[in-house]
């Protein structure tokens, strides 16, 4: 049996979700390698479990809060400061994101749309998707059905530093401007508002985006 290194494990917690087959029903499964299979509703997804140490937060994640409640979330996940690292933690109720991540279930719960991903539900908000209470529901998959998805979310564009910037620059500069984009008029209730933000922070700051 080949044994994968610690940093092949390591990079397999920070990508996020992984398609995989189901394996039980509606069960969140731990794996053996630090990871949840998150099957519920047929998502499928692996996702590094709660309580797992990052390094370093993924590249392009949103910054959302502020202070000791700050969050930065990527593809499902959620991280906060642990020291000079980040942990990997359940969202608290009420927070809202700009964007859906990029794997999500569409939900009909007791006559009202829900988005589920990693053991979180997100009910759609003005200013995006908040945070909620698990609906009683969730103990009856019978009555889940398709609801209307929202838009897709826009792919992570390539990125060229004009001006030579360096790697950490690039990602400190698209941490800022992310951070920037949720501020502007509409952006948190508008994909396109909150992703046109973001290109014309990069670009001012020597950056193409394509």
């Amino acid at each position: 049996m080949k044994v994968l290194p610690s940093s092949s494990l390591a990079l397999l917690a920070l990508c996020g979700a992984l398609a995989a087959p189901a394996a039980h029903a509606d069960v969140r499964v731990r794996a053996n390698i630090g990871m949840v299979f998150d099957n519920r509703y047929h998502h499928d997804h692996y996702y590094p479990a709660p309580g797992y140490v990052a390094p370093v937060v993924p590249q392009g994640a949103v910054i959302v809060g502020a202070g000791p409640n700050r969050y930065w979330f990527h593809g499902g996940i959620w991280y906060q400061p642990y020291g000079p690292r980040y942990r990997v933690v359940l969202p608290p109720v009420g927070v809202v994101i700009p964007l859906l991540p990029p794997a999500y279930v569409t939900l009909t719960l007791g006559g009202l749309p829900y988005y589920y991903a990693n053991g979180v539900y997100y009910r759609a908000v003005p200013e995006g998707y908040a945070v909620v209470t698990p609906p009683p529901e969730v103990l009856s998959t019978a009555q889940v059905q398709p609801a209307p998805p929202p838009p897709t979310p826009k792919a992570d564009p390539i990125i060229y530093p004009r001006n030579g910037q360096s790697p950490e620059q690039l990602e400190n500069d698209r941490r800022d401007c992310n951070r920037w984009a949720t501020t502007q008029p509409n952006a948190q209730a508008d994909t396109s508002v909150f992703n046109r933000a973001v290109d014309a922070c990069m670009d001012g700051r020597g950056y193409t985006m394509k």
